[in-house]
């Protein structure tokens, strides 16, 4: 982590800079907010300011944010009154630091305003097969596309593959770009010179520069404007950029990486995104699956996500019921490992008793997953009965019909549950639901869940 001190380093503001140093944190110093402003403008890019709580904290954030800088702040003091601390935190501080500091606290407080850290936590044989592949190619400087749906979880990839390269000890800066109007994004990747644009006040360097040496993230590269697209293939090809209203251009040594939830081929095609671009960021493709494609992820994400609120809430980690798990298994996930984190942050905090039970576990909209089709003897029992009672009816049919016959008739019994169908015909769910796919392209019914049942 990136801190940027700010303020006069009395002795105490100098034992928490230490401090803070030993939790592995990078510290850099200025003495006012005025300095603080130009270092980030400049290119000196932090993740955390601690700033003296007696300096202009509100003045600090409406000045960065003039220069669209945004960066999180927390305040410190030494001997505090109360009343400023509070002002302090009312300004825009996030936390406050009483000097003299405690290591322990400043380690937690700087962990909890920057949690950058997100592991790539993952256990399905589909995910691993992307994995091995972004282990081969983490080492070189070769541009990589991350393709996958919302909330797969592009940027962790992101950020493993930066912290798996030689570049690792160098700047990671990632840039939303869908987040970003078009009019603004090329000043925010490329900087703009004094007095380029009406409110250019000053020089302000862009992400580009600021990631010098190590690695840029372009965030949903999709949604550039096809102009600027141009100017950032001369980038790539050329490793130098023009900074708006520059007359001259500046040499960059950077990695970039880029992601997008849409098929970009298809965007070429219509015309929105250009070929030879997509040709210059897609050397390498890792297509992250969906949740849903990826089965033995849910539970161990789960225990992840279940640890990780609990530590961040003070609550004790509860273990996660064998209902709830059943029906985090069998939901279907459309916002993936974001909707699952959301939903486990919310189970714990719904969580009574002493465990995460399966009505903690709630979508969006306050509803619980729904229940899951019964899993006993007798269930299981029936449809393996409904199977070989279809088996009769197969002689004389080619292979490719009893295949179809046994995967209908054994979801039709199984009250259209994909899981449990495919758990019993011993196939994966994936297997499964391309075999339907095709059903129902070819005009069959396919059966579909029942109430109670999911269609996981």
């Amino acid at each position: 982590m990136r801190l940027l001190v700010v303020g006069r380093l009395s002795g105490q503001l100098s034992a928490a800079v230490k401090m803070a140093m030993d939790t592995g944190a990078k510290v850099a110093h200025v003495d006012t907010i005025a300095q603080a402003t130009e270092a980030l403008r400049k290119g000196q890019g932090a993740d955390l300011l601690m700033v003296d709580y007696e300096l202009d904290i509100a003045g600090l954030i409406e000045a960065n944010e003039r220069e669209r800088i945004h960066v999180q702040i927390v305040a410190c003091g030494v001997n505090p009154d109360p009343r400023k601390a509070a002002y302090a935190i009312s300004q825009g501080a996030k936390e406050f630091i009483p000097l003299p500091p405690d290591a322990e606290l400043i380690a937690a407080v700087l962990a909890a305003v920057s949690d950058d850290s997100r592991p790539l936590v993952t256990h399905d044989p589909a995910m691993q097969a992307v994995l091995k592949l972004a282990d081969q190619v983490a080492g070189s400087d070769a541009s990589i596309m991350i393709t996958g749906e919302s909330g797969v979880g592009k940027e962790v990839m992101a950020r493993y593959l930066h912290e798996k390269s030689k570049r690792a000890q160098k700047p990671f800066i990632s840039v939303n770009c869908a987040a970003i109007p078009d009019n603004l994004l090329e000043s925010e990747l490329f900087g703009h010179e004094k007095g380029a644009f009406t409110g250019a006040m000053a020089r302000r360097v862009g992400k580009f520069e600021e990631a010098d040496g190590g690695t840029l993230l372009l965030d949903e590269i999709s949604e550039m404007d096809a102009r600027l697209q141009a100017k950032l293939l001369r980038a790539l090809q050329e490793r130098v950029i023009d900074r708006v209203g520059g007359t001259k251009p500046v040499p960059v040594n950077i990695r970039v990486l880029a992601t997008s939830n849409r098929n970009l081929v298809q965007a070429v095609k219509d015309g929105v995104f250009r070929e030879d671009l997509l040709y210059r960021l897609n050397v390498i493709n890792l297509a992250i699956p969906p949740l849903r494609e990826r089965p033995a992820d849910i539970l161990v994400l789960s225990e992840f996500f279940a640890k990780k609120y609990a530590e961040a809430n003070g609550l004790p980690l509860k273990p996660i019921s064998t209902e709830a798990k059943r029906r985090l298994q069998a939901h279907g996930w459309p916002g993936n490992v974001r909707e699952l984190e959301n939903a486990m942050h919310r189970a714990v905090l719904l969580s009574p008793g002493a465990e995460v039970d399966a009505e903690a576990i709630r979508l969006p909209d306050g509803q619980p997953l729904n229940p899951v089709a019964p899993i006993g003897m007798d269930y299981i029992n029936h449809a393996a009965q409904a199977s070989i009672s279809a088996a009769r009816t197969f002689v004389g049919s080619t292979v490719a019909e009893v295949e179809q016959k046994l995967i209908l008739d054994t979801l039709s019994h199984c009250l259209g549950n994909r899981t449990h169908a495919a758990n019993i015909l011993g196939i994966s769910i994936r297997t499964l639901r391309n075999k339907l796919n095709e059903y129902t392209a070819a005009g069959l019914s396919v059966p579909a869940p029942q109430s109670g049942a999911s269609a996981a």
